[in-house]
C-alpha cells in the first residue's frame, strides 16, 4: 500500500504520523517534498521563498516529486509505504495554474503513479485562524488563511478528478478520532 496523509499547514498531520509509525513498525515513512536527498535541498528552497517565480517553485516540487517516486516509492512498492503530502498537494498549492495543467505535470513527474489511500485532513476557516496564531508561520502560511482554504478545496477537487479511494476527516475532531477513523480506512 502506498498511503499519503494530506491537509493544509496546521492540520495535524504530523500527529497522525507519528501515531502511525507506533502502530505500523514495518512501514515506511516519507515525506513530500524533502524525502530524497535531493528533495530535502528542494524543499528547503521553495519553503524558505527562494524562488520568486511561481513556475519556479512549482518545478522544483515537480523535481522533487519524480525523484521521491523512483528513489522510493517505486522501490519499497511491495511494503507499506507512508507518506507525509504527495502529488495532491503539489497540485493544489500550485493553485496559480490550471488544474488540468497541474495534473498532467504531476502525472508526468510521478510517471502515473498513485497512491493507493489517500487521507485528507480539512479544517474549518475558524479552526485555521486559530492554529496559525499559535505559531511561528512559514512562508507559505504567512499567504493568509484565505489562500489555505482554497489550497485545502483544490486538494479536495483533485482528488475526486482523480477518483483516488480517499477518506475526508475534519482535522477539528479530537484526535483520538481522527486516529480510529484512519485505521479503520487503512484495514478495509
Amino acid at each position: 500500500m502506498y498511503v499519503v496523509i494530506e491537509g493544509i499547514d496546521t492540520a495535524g498531520k504530523s500527529t497522525q504520523l507519528d501515531l502511525l509509525q507506533k502502530k505500523y513498525k514495518e512501514a515506511l515513512f516519507t515525506k513530500e517534498p524533502g524525502g530524497t536527498k535531493i528533495g530535502l535541498k528542494l524543499r528547503s528552497m521553495a519553503l524558505n521563498g527562494e524562488a520568486k517565480s511561481p513556475i519556479a517553485e512549482m518545478f522544483l516540487f515537480l523535481a522533487d516529486r519524480a525523484e521521491h517516486i523512483e528513489e522510493v516509492i517505486n522501490i519499497n512498492k511491495n511494503n507499506l509505504v507512508i507518506s507525509d503530502r504527495s502529488m495532491i498537494s503539489g497540485i493544489a498549492y500550485a493553485s496559480t495554474f490550471p488544474l488540468e495543467k497541474m495534473i498532467e505535470l504531476n502525472l508526468l513527474a510521478t510517471n502515473n503513479v498513485l497512491p493507493s489511500h489517500v487521507i485528507l485532513l480539512e479544517l474549518s476557516p475558524e479552526e485555521l485562524r486559530h492554529r496559525l496564531s499559535q505559531k511561528q508561520n512559514d512562508a507559505i502560511e504567512l499567504r493568509g488563511i484565505e489562500y489555505l482554504i482554497n489550497i485545502q478545496n483544490r486538494m479536495k477537487e483533485t482528488i475526486l478528478k482523480l477518483g483516488m479511494n480517499h477518506l475526508f476527516i475534519d482535522a477539528g475532531k479530537k484526535i483520538e478520532k481522527i486516529e480510529k477513523e484512519i485505521e479503520d480506512f487503512l484495514n478495509e
